[in-house]
């Protein structure tokens, strides 16, 4: 009977999203028209926040933050340009990321996706980085370059280093591509813990109710430092905190 309920209720917020993204997207089309950046970025965050909140009060996935205070400022107390290296065991962290931060974020993603209706065409608008997968190295070379421009305007560029949802409690393997950004932007990188699949499972639309917890670590310098030795020391904070966070969704370790 629980999964039949949720079952029903996740059919309810699929219907929600649905129902609310057309009439938005067809908003920040006319807000295109006029405008592009910021104002786009954040009528697109509006409508994310929104979905979350559909999640929270349809299918009871709520949140809690701590770490907020590690996000990169100058001393004059502005956001300043970081690469974010996130878990990524879900759909939710996806579209909850734009709308829980404070500073506008530039996804990196494949181009396809900017060919679904309304939802696709808003990211068309906004100052993302997407790339054709089918051509590697100019694929790179646009990340690059893109990232260091939007980088020195203050932007975060957010990029899940395992490339792809995992499974709760499962660890992919971890890619230099975002400190390799950090490192040629001269910009820190910022580890993130996320347990969304506690609540979404990846492959998945049946939402459970419950808590994700997101943590973020304290933005780690990358000037000097080599791709791989910054991207272990991301993944050795990342799966010990996540290890904290759930416990329930890993062994015990060797010996406990």
């Amino acid at each position: 009977m629980a999964t039949l309920f949720a079952a029903l209720r996740s059919f309810l917020y699929v219907l929600f999203l649905i129902v609310t993204v057309i009439p938005w997207g067809i908003a920040v089309q006319l807000i295109g028209l006029v405008a592009r950046g910021n104002p786009v970025y954040w009528a697109c965050a509006n409508w994310l926040h929104v979905s979350i909140l559909g999640a929270r009060y349809i299918c009871g996935v709520r949140w809690r933050i701590q770490g907020m205070e590690n996000l990169p400022k100058n001393e004059q107390g502005k956001y300043v340009g970081a690469v974010l290296l996130s878990k990524h065991q879900s759909t939710w962290e996806a579209l909850a990321y734009p709308a829980l931060m404070p500073n506008p974020l530039a996804y990196v993603f494949k181009r396809e996706l900017l060919y679904i209706p309304f939802f696709g065409w808003s990211m068309a608008r906004m100052d993302m980085i997407h790339i054709n997968r089918a051509k590697r190295s100019e694929a790179w070379r646009q990340v690059a370059a893109q990232g260091k421009r939007l980088a020195e305007q203050g932007h975060w560029i957010i990029m899940f280093p395992e490339g792809t949802r995992v499974a709760r409690g499962a660890k992919g393997e971890y890619k230099t591509g975002g400190t390799r950004l950090a490192i040629g932007s001269g910009v820190p990188v910022v580890p993130i813990a996320a347990t969304a699949a506690r609540c979404w499972p990846r492959k998945s639309f049946l939402l459970r109710p419950g808590v994700v917890d997101i943590s973020i670590g304290k933005p780690i310098p990358s000037v000097g430092r080599e791709p791989g030795e910054l991207m272990s020391e991301v993944e050795a904070w990342i799966e010990a905190e996540m290890r904290r966070l759930d416990p329930q969704a890993y062994p015990p370790a060797a010996g406990a």
